[in-house]
C-alpha cells in the first residue's frame, strides 16, 4: 500500500470511528477529523461526557462492528443551502459553521482551513455553490474525500489517546474532545508500530535526561529554559566540537556576536517581518533603542563580513559561531529538549562568488555524513523549495538558479533525497538532512541553505578581478542545528548508551578491594596519558575511580545504571598479572595494562 493508499484508508476510518462514536453517543457533535503521521484523529463535543481509555474498548467493538457489516462509500454532491439546512436539522453545529464560512468566502477559506473534511466543487474565488458529503451506513459527512470504496478495505488500527483540542485553534472557542488512532494497513505493520512505541517510551529523553542527570527544567528559571548539569554539559560540549572541528578542517573560522542587538538588524534582513511575533524584546533603561534577544546569527555574520572591504582573493569567508539564539514559543509546544526558548546552535556561514558555490555546499555535504556516520545514523535529504506563497523575499530567477544548484549538488554526492516545495526558508532554499534513529523514526537534523537574499538586503560586497564591486552569496549551515533538540534525538537514538567518544563518563574503575590502589595509580596515569584522535582530535579520557568499601555487584550495577560504556575491574589477581578486567556490553575481556592505550584508540 502507497503512501496516498495509506492516507485515504486512514481518513476513511477517521470517518468509521466518528460512525462508532455517533451509535455509542447519538448527540455527538463532530468538528474535523484528518490525517496526521501514522493516524488519524476526529474533534468530537459529548458535552459533560467525558471520554477515557477506559472507553476505548468499547469504540473498538463498534468500528469492528462497522468495518465487518461493509458498507460502501457514498459521495453526495449537495447545494450550500441545503447542506447548512442538513447541519442544522442534525444538530451540528461546527459544521454548520464551516459551510457559513464557505458560502461568504467561497474556496479561499477551504484552503486556509487545509481541512479534509470541507467539500468544494467549484474553481477559483467565487462563493461556493456546492459541498461533497460522504455516506456510510447512516453516518454521513461533509468531506471532500477520497474514501476507500467499503467499509471492509481498512487495514488494522487502534485509539491511541485522547486530548483536549479548541474548535480551530482558538482558545476562545470551544474546547473538544480530540481522539486519536492509530491505522497501518496490516496488522503486522501496527504490531511492529506499537513495539517502536513502547521503545521509545524507555528511550524518553526526558526520563533518560533526569535518570543519567544530563540535565534539568527549573519553574523559577522558566520553561522552555532547560539547565545542564556537569554530566550533560560535557555530552554537549563533546558533540558540538566535533562538529566544529569537521568544519575548521574546511577552513572555518570562529567569531563571537553579542546575545542582544537593536531590532533594526533584523528589520533590514526580513526576519523581523517574518518571525516579529517569535523574538524576546529587551528595553533599554538608558537609550530609546528598541533590542531584541538574538533568534538566529546571519545578520550578525553579516555584518562581520561588511565590517572591511573584502577582495576576491580572499573568497570564501568562512565564519562558525556556536551560540545560544532566543525564540518565544509557545509554552503549549514546549516539551523536554524537543522545542526550548534558549537553543544553542553550531551555526556557520559562507561568503562566497557564484563560482564557489558548489565546493562549498560539497564540503558541507561531506562534513554532515561524516558526522552522522559517526553517530550511526542513516540520512537521506530533503530538498526545500519555495512554493507559490508570497512570503518569500528575492527574484524568482535567483530562487530557481539557487534550487537547481542544491539539487545538483545533491545528485553529484551519491545521496538518497526527495523534494517538497513550501519547505524553503524565506531567503532562499535548503538541503535538510532527515536522520534516522535505531527504532526507525526520522528526524530533521543539519541543514544547508543557499541563499541570495540577505547579502543584498545589508548591501553586502567583494571587489572581483576586475576591481568591480559584487554581491556575494551567503550560504547557511548548521550540522547539529539546535543542540539542544539534536541532544532528544541523539539520547533517544543511543537509549543512553553513548558511543565511548561521547560519554560524558567513558571509563569507571571498579576496585576489589583496597590492596590495589597503588596499581590503580598505576592504571589513572596510562588513562591521563590517553588523547583519543578519533572521530574528535585531542580528546581526554574521561574517568573515575569508584573504591568505596562496597561489593563489588553493586558497584557493577551503577556503573551499568549510569550507562558507563567502559568498567575496568581491578583486583588483586589483576595487579599480580598487570592486567585490567574490561566489561562492557557486549562482554569482559582481560587486557594487558601495556596495551590499554592502543585497545581505548579503538573503541
Amino acid at each position: 500500500m502507497n503512501e496516498d493508499q495509506l492516507h485515504i484508508m486512514r481518513h476513511s476510518l477517521a470517518h468509521i470511528t466518528a460512525a462508532a462514536v455517533q451509535r455509542l453517543w447519538p448527540n455527538a457533535k463532530f468538528g474535523v477529523g484528518p490525517t496526521v503521521d501514522n493516524g488519524f484523529y476526529y474533534d468530537i463535543d459529548l458535552g459533560d461526557t467525558k471520554i477515557s481509555e477506559a472507553n476505548f474498548p468499547k469504540i473498538e467493538k463498534a468500528i469492528r462492528g462497522i468495518v465487518e457489516y461493509g458498507d460502501n462509500f457514498e459521495k453526495i454532491d449537495m447545494p450550500i443551502d441545503q447542506a447548512i439546512q442538513w447541519a442544522k436539522d442534525n444538530n451540528q453545529p461546527y459544521k454548520e459553521e464551516l459551510l457559513n464560512d464557505l458560502k461568504r468566502a467561497g474556496t479561499t477559506v477551504a484552503k486556509d482551513l487545509d481541512m479534509d473534511e470541507i467539500g468544494v466543487a467549484t474553481d477559483g474565488q467565487s462563493v461556493v455553490e456546492t459541498v461533497t458529503f460522504y455516506k456510510n451506513g447512516n453516518f454521513m459527512d461533509l468531506c471532500r474525500g477520497p474514501h476507500i470504496a467499503n467499509t471492509k478495505d481498512v487495514g488494522a488500527f487502534k485509539l491511541m489517546r485522547v486530548a483536549g483540542a479548541y474548535w480551530r485553534g482558538k482558545e476562545t472557542n470551544p474546547q473538544m474532545q480530540r481522539l486519536y488512532g492509530v491505522a497501518f494497513a496490516s496488522q503486522v505493520e501496527l504490531d511492529e508500530y506499537l513495539e517502536r512505541l513502547e521503545q521509545a517510551k524507555l528511550r524518553d529523553h526526558r526520563k533518560l535526561g533526569k535518570e543519567l542527570d544530563l540535565y534539568t527544567l527549573s519553574p523559577l528559571v522558566g520553561a522552555g529554559l532547560p539547565l545542564f548539569t556537569p554530566r550533560g554539559t560535557v555530552l554537549r560540549e563533546v558533540v558540538s566540537q566535533y562538529s566544529n572541528q569537521l568544519r575548521q578542517a574546511h577552513g572555518f573560522q570562529k567569531v563571537w556576536t553579542p546575545h542582544i542587538t537593536k531590532k533594526e538588524l533584523y528589520e533590514t534582513s526580513g526576519h523581523w517581518e517574518k518571525f516579529g511575533e517569535e523574538l524576546f524584546l529587551v528595553t533599554s533603561q538608558e537609550t530609546s533603542d528598541s533590542f531584541v534577544l538574538k533568534p538566529m546569527n546571519c545578520p550578525h555574520h553579516g555584518q562581520i563580513f561588511a565590517s572591511r572591504s573584502r577582495s576576491y582573493k580572499e573568497m570564501p569567508v568562512r565564519y562558525l559561531e556556536t551560540t545560544t539564539d532566543y525564540r518565544d514559543e509557545k509554552t503549549g509546544e514546549l516539551g523536554g529538549l524537543n522545542r526550548v526558548r534558549a537553543l544553542t546552535q553550531d551555526d556557520s556561514h559562507v561568503f562566497c562568488t557564484t563560482e564557489q558555490i558548489q565546493s562549498e555546499i560539497n564540503n558541507l555535504l561531506a562534513s554532515a555524513r561524516e558526522l552522522y556516520g559517526s553517530f550511526n545514523m542513516p540520512l537521506r535529504v530533503r530538498l526545500s523549495y519555495r512554493d507559490e506563497g508570497n512570503g518569500y523575499l528575492g527574484d524568482l530567477s535567483l530562487w530557481e538558479s539557487a534550487q537547481a544548484q542544491l539539487k545538483s549538488a545533491v545528485i553529484a554526492n551519491g545521496l538518497e533525497y526527495f523534494e517538497k516545495t513550501g519547505e524553503a526558508a524565506f531567503y532562499g532554499p535548503k538541503i535538510d538532512f532527515m536522520a534516522t534513529d535505531a527504532i526507525g523514526r526520522e528526524h530533521q537534523v543539519a541543514t544547508v541553505q543557499l541563499d541570495f537574499v540577505q547579502p543584498g538586503r545589508f548591501g553586502l560586497e567583494y571587489i572581483d578581478h576586475e576591481g568591480n564591486a559584487q554581491t556575494p552569496v551567503m550560504i547557511h549551515c548548521a550540522l547539529l542545528g539546535s543542540i539542544e533538540r539534536f541532544l532528544s534525538v541523539f539520547i533517544e537514538h543511543t537509549s543512553g548508551w553513548f558511543p565511548f567518544w561521547a560519554a560524558p563518563e567513558q571509563i569507571r574503575i571498579l576496585t576489589i578491594n583496597d590492596t590495589v590502589s597503588d596499581y590503580v595509580s598505576e592504571i589513572t596515569s596510562v588513562l591521563n596519558g590517553v588523547l583519543l584522535d578519533k572521530p574528535i582530535k585531542y580528546n581526554e579520557i574521561r574517568y573515575t575511580v569508584d573504591d568505596r568499601n562496597e561489593s563489588l555487584g553493586k558497584k557493577i550495577r551503577e556503573a551499568t545504571n549510569w550507562k558507563i560504556p567502559v568498567q575496568l575491574i581491578i583486583g588483586q589477581k589483576d595487579k599480580d598479572a598487570r592486567e585490567v578486567s574490561v566489561r562492557t556490553q557486549t562482554g569482559e575481556e582481560k587486557i594487558k595494562l601495556d596495551d590499554l592505550s592502543g585497545y581505548l584508540q579503538k573503541l
